[in-house]
């Protein structure tokens, strides 16, 4: 059975806004995902199928899976003060075409971003049509677009931001966010 390592995001400190110890706090929360992501694959390998413990144990694996994984595609999109260029880039260029301009575009993603509760905020690529689309998911196992590409994953988990900034700062904390986007690895995933 294969099984998933943790990544090694210790190139995230120095961030831009986000500490350190934020990072720490949240690398923790992500190597748990991924040990008990793991966990449950080798339970589910020795649960006899026909049983409803083991469609239990699918089901919490959603969970345990797309955290490790949306933790992987947030993490993946930062660095210390931003790399690369927004700016004359494919995905600039699509967000233009998509909703008039970068700004239309990132007015959306922060408007979507701001929406009470907790979960995540993802563009995604719509392979069917080209475009990008901003979207909140809650949790991290319901509302995803089938079929959709994420392309830039915002954590707004209070988790995210509560070690350095009230829980009651999203704003702050999506501002620091966005001081950080490695546009490489965004324009990357347009494919």
């Amino acid at each position: 059975m294969a099984t998933y390592p943790a990544k090694d995001y210790s190139a995230l400190r120095g961030l831009s806004g986000i500490t350190d110890e934020q990072i720490e706090v949240h690398l923790k929360l992500y190597n748990g995902y991924v040990t008990r992501t793991n966990a449950l694959l080798e339970t589910l390998a020795q649960t006899d199928p026909s049983t409803s413990a083991y469609q239990e144990l699918k089901r919490r694996l959603g969970w345990e899976f797309n955290g490790m994984r949306l933790h992987e595609y947030y993490f993946d999109n930062l660095s210390a003060g931003g790399s690369g260029s927004l700016a004359g880039s494919a995905f600039a260029a699509k967000a233009a075409e998509q909703y008039g301009s970068v700004e239309n575009w990132q007015k959306d993603f922060l408007s979507t971003a701001k929406a009470p509760g907790i979960g995540w905020t993802i563009c995604y690529l719509d392979p069917a049509n080209g475009g990008l689309i901003n979207f909140w998911v809650t949790e991290h196992e319901q509302g995803h677009p089938a079929g959709l590409i994420p392309v830039l994953v915002c954590d707004v988990f209070e988790h995210a931001f509560a070690v350095y900034r009230k829980p009651t700062d999203r704003a702050p904390y999506l501002d620091d966010f966005f001081a950080n986007i490695n546009w490489d690895v965004v324009n990357q995933r347009l494919g």
